[in-house]
C-alpha cells in the first residue's frame, strides 16, 4: 500500500492546493478539516479521506496521524498555536510519522513584537526537538491579501487598494504555489529535512506596482492608498476581528514597512519545476472574487 499523506488545514488556501496536487499525483491523502461542509465534500470529490476534528483535541490529532508517513501542519492566526504544535508533535511521534512540513511565517523570530510570529519561532524550535525530520516554510504575504475580508470586491468597486504597508515591498506568493511546494516535499521529503525556506512570489513590488498590475487585468484604474496602522487597527476592530489577530496584523504591518517581508528566491520553481504565479495570473485565476 502506498504512503499516506496527512494535510491539516485542508480547506485553506495552501491545504486544499496541496490535497489537489497530491491526488493528481496519485498519492493517498487524509485531509484534516475543522468542519464537515461543502469544502470538505470537494476534498472527498478529489478522492481524499476526510477526517473532521480540532488541532487542539489531542485524541483527534492522534487519530489523524495514525498510519501517516508524512504530514503538513498549519494552524490559523488564532490563539492556541503552541498547544496545537505540542499535540501534533506528540501524536506524530507516537504514530511514527517520518516527516513534517511546518507552515511558519517570514516574520517568525525570537524577538518579534507580534505574539503570533514569536510563537511561530518557538514552535519551529519545538518541532526541531521532536525527533521527526521537519522543514519550516516561511512565506511572505500571500497574494490572497488582495482577497481577505472581502477586499477583492472592494478593490473592484472602489478602484482602491487600502492597506497599512507604506512604501514597503514584497513578492506576493499565492497559496496555490505553496500547495504545489508542500505536495512536492511530502512526496520526496529527504532533500528538505532540517531546512527553513523563505517563500516568495515571482516579482518584488511595492503596492503601487501591485495596483498597476491588478488594473491591467481588471481593465480599470486601481490605485494604492497607504493606510495608517492605527486606522487599520480600528477597521479590524470594527469587523470584530479577534484581538490576537489584530495584534499580529498591526505588528507585521510595521515589519512590512521595515523590510522584513521583502526578498525573492527560486525555491518554488526549483522544487516544483514551475515558477510561482505572477500577480496578473493570480488575479485572473480569482477574477470572480474581484467582481464589484
Amino acid at each position: 500500500m502506498s504512503d499516506l499523506m496527512l494535510v491539516t488545514g485542508a480547506t485553506g488556501s495552501t491545504g486544499k492546493a496541496a490535497v489537489r496536487e497530491l491526488r493528481q499525483a496519485g498519492a493517498r491523502v487524509r485531509a484534516f478539516v475543522h468542519r464537515d461542509d461543502a469544502r470538505a465534500d470537494a476534498l472527498r470529490d478529489l478522492g481524499a479521506e476526510v477526517m473532521v476534528g480540532d488541532l487542539l483535541d489531542l485524541a483527534a490529532v492522534r487519530a489523524a496521524t495514525r498510519g501517516v508517513t508524512a504530514a503538513y501542519f498549519v494552524y490559523p492566526i488564532r490563539s492556541g498555536l503552541v498547544d496545537a504544535t505540542a499535540y501534533f508533535a506528540q501524536a506524530a511521534s507516537e504514530a511514527g510519522v517520518k516527516f513534517i512540513v511546518n507552515m511558519s511565517q517570514i516574520s517568525a523570530r525570537s524577538d518579534a513584537k507580534s505574539n503570533a510570529a514569536r510563537q511561530h519561532w518557538v514552535c519551529e524550535r519545538m518541532l526541531d526537538r521532536s525527533g521527526i525530520p521537519v522543514v519550516h516554510l516561511r512565506p511572505t504575504f500571500f497574494a490572497q491579501w488582495l482577497l481577505y475580508f472581502g477586499r477583492g470586491s472592494r478593490i473592484a468597486s472602489t478602484g482602491q487598494i487600502v492597506l497599512p504597508f507604506g512604501e514597503g515591498r514584497h513578492a506576493p506568493i499565492a497559496g496555490e504555489d505553496q500547495g504545489r511546494l508542500i505536495a512536492a516535499i511530502l512526496r520526496d521529503p529527504a532533500p528538505h529535512a532540517g531546512k527553513t525556506y523563505p517563500l516568495y512570489g515571482s516579482t518584488e513590488m511595492n503596492h503601487h506596482e501591485i495596483a498597476a498590475q491588478v488594473s491591467t487585468v481588471l481593465g480599470k484604474q486601481i490605485s494604492y492608498t497607504a493606510q495608517s496602522i492605527p486606522d487599520f487597527k480600528a477597521q479590524l476592530e470594527s469587523l470584530h476581528a479577534p484581538q490576537h489577530l489584530v495584534q499580529h496584523l498591526c505588528e507585521v504591518a510595521q515589519d512590512y514597512q521595515d523590510g522584513i517581508f521583502a526578498g525573492t528566491n527560486d525555491i518554488i520553481e526549483r522544487v516544483t519545476g514551475r515558477p510561482p504565479l505572477t500577480v496578473p495570473e493570480f488575479v485572473e485565476l480569482h477574477r470572480a472574487e474581484f467582481s464589484a
